[in-house]
């Protein structure tokens, strides 16, 4: 299993240990950090094991691409079912897919039947279970703990992680070395017991569901719709994307790198992803220092240039002893860019999009890491591993300036539910999925204020987009310029009371900020207007 979450901005170390204390959020801790150890071991087996079925640096990277496809794939339908679904469940039957497949992969290398093919369809089904599983595994963290240790939690799930990346490749190795591929599998498929163990333990309480509970349709359109919608995520997003996308080609090349250049085996390769592991772990522990010296983009500029020398250095072929405190440096950037970016995107979502919105970030990051690992695989392949290390540290040189110009969002806006909008007023109760909805909200406006009132609106159209509504607009009165309609479409009456529970209080900042424009006699007015069923002369 592998369910990568990191600490908000702020988090102090001295708290992050409290969680433990919880005595349910201590067993499944525990559990996520042995089956992390085993997933890294599994990937070191199948790494090596294509190495010696092929040597050809497409091929390696292909695995490495059929890891992280199903993530960008199916990431988003994930985060869906993580927000619709009961989360314990759906992690059980999540993790017997993946002891399936690592007992799968156990039993050809086994009977000495495994091949390329095999291991990137195996590899493959193990990313969709990853896919699956990495929303519902982060959503759950604030059932496991009080909300005052929720940061807490955060950050030990980013320890438990990179403590399975030290451990796990150089144990992967080592028992890869002495014992073999079937052997390692063994020990994964063992660690997916002990999961699933402690989820059967956990009794959780069902989800309660009423009648504007979402369904998957409707949860993927409002989904996407606030991703559409929102600038913030736009920003970390393309970030993202940037950064992964560059940075992949030492992810997918190290193999090559460990063996065919440096001259190492599989105890070798491990080692080289334990320094990694330990480097993110070393990195975690300075971050908040550095975090408040330099500024998020400050950070994200100097894991850049570190990863970029990384790949330097290893395209020179270094004496095997100099790769590994090399990698620490590539480990500790590479967990200050992850930190970064997720607390960046958790920060700047509402609880009841989370999922979701995590979803499409873990979308980004996939797609990059697979379309890298296969656009740097087949590049290696025609001007060689050094020149690909080089052209990539150049690019990602490149992106971390100019990334400059696009800097990440704050994140600081109280996202919390504000409750302030009034129930509509209805002549006959409504069906919930009649629609569409028009709601329309009457202003009126001084001539010398209608340029600033406009603006606001304008910031206001985006808080509106992202809570539900898929068109709006602003009409002003031909007749009378001082009044001024601003409408909105929903597509059904649940979708618009949804809508109701959906808006923050920093969305009330903003409408409070638009109504300070507003010279009318009393409040502007807001009626809501229902689609005609077709034959009946009724709203529907």
């Amino acid at each position: 299993m592998t369910a990568e979450t990191v600490p908000s901005p702020g988090t102090k170390p001295a708290g992050a240990f409290a969680p433990l204390r919880n005595r349910l959020f201590a067993v499944l801790w525990v559990a996520a950090v042995l089956g992390n150890v085993g997933t890294f071991m599994r990937d070191v087996a199948s790494a090596w094991l294509v190495l010696d079925l092929s040597g050809s640096p497409s091929t390696v990277a292909l695995i490495q691409a059929a890891g992280s496809l199903p993530i960008f794939l199916l990431a988003i339908p994930a985060g869906v079912l993580s927000d619709i679904m009961d989360r314990r469940r759906m992690l059980i039957v999540i993790q017997c897919l993946l002891a399936c497949v690592s007992a799968a992969l156990m039993v050809q290398a086994w009977l000495g039947v495994a091949s390329v093919a095999s291991i990137a369809g195996l590899t493959f089904l193990g990313g969709v279970g990853a896919a699956l599983m990495a929303p519902v595994w982060q959503s759950i963290v604030p059932e496991l703990v009080p909300r005052g240790e929720l940061k807490g939690a955060v950050a030990l799930n980013s320890l438990g992680i990179n403590i399975a990346r030290a451990i796990g490749p150089a144990a992967g190795g080592a028992i890869l070395a002495a014992a073999g591929a079937a052997a390692t599998y063994a020990v994964d498929v063992s660690s997916y017991i002990i999961v699933i163990a402690a989820l059967l333990w956990w009794r959780r309480t069902p989800d309660a569901r009423d009648d504007l509970s979402e369904q998957f349709g409707g949860a993927l359109r409002a989904g996407l719709r606030y991703a559409r919608a929102s600038k913030e995520l736009h920003r970390v997003f393309l970030r993202a994307g940037l950064f992964f996308a560059c940075a992949s080609a030492l992810w997918a090349l190290l193999p090559i790198v460990a063996g065919p250049m440096l001259g190492g085996g599989p105890g070798f390769y491990g080692l080289l992803l334990g320094a990694v592991g330990a480097g993110a772990i070393g990195g975690a522990t300075v971050l908040p220092r550095l975090r408040e010296r330099l500024g998020a983009d400050g950070l994200m500029l100097a894991a850049a240039l570190v990863t970029a020398v990384v790949m330097g250095i290893l395209a020179l072929a270094p004496p095997r002893w100099l790769a590994l405190p090399v990698l620490l440096g590539a480990g500790a950037a590479w967990i200050a860019v992850l930190t970064t970016l997720s607390a960046t995107t958790q920060a700047i979502l509402p609880n009841w999009v989370r999922g979701r919105g995590l979803a499409l970030y873990l979308t980004v990051f996939n797609g990059a890491l697979t379309a890298g690992s296969l656009g740097w695989g087949a590049l290696a392949e025609g001007i060689g591993v050094p020149a690909t290390l080089w052209v990539s540290a150049a690019g990602l040189l490149a992106v971390a300036v100019l990334s400059r110009a696009v800097p990440l969002p704050e994140g600081e806006a109280d996202l919390t539910p504000s409750n302030h909008w009034p129930e509509p007023l209805t002549a006959e109760p409504v069906r919930n999925d009649r629609g569409p909805v028009l709601i329309t909200i009457e202003y009126r406006v001084a001539a010398a204020d209608q340029h600033a009132f406009h603006a606001a609106l304008r910031r206001l159209s985006e808080a509106r987009r992202r809570d539900g509504a898929y068109a709006w607009g602003v009409s002003q009165d031909s007749g009378d310029p001082e009044r001024v309609l601003e409408w909105f479409f929903v597509e059904s009456w649940a979708e618009h009371q949804r809508q109701h529970r959906r808006v923050s209080n920093a969305d009330a900042d903003v409408q409070r900020e638009a109504l300070a424009f507003h010279r009318g006699d009393g409040p502007p007015r807001v009626s809501h207007f229902l689609a005609l069923e077709h034959g009946s002369g009724k709203a529907s």
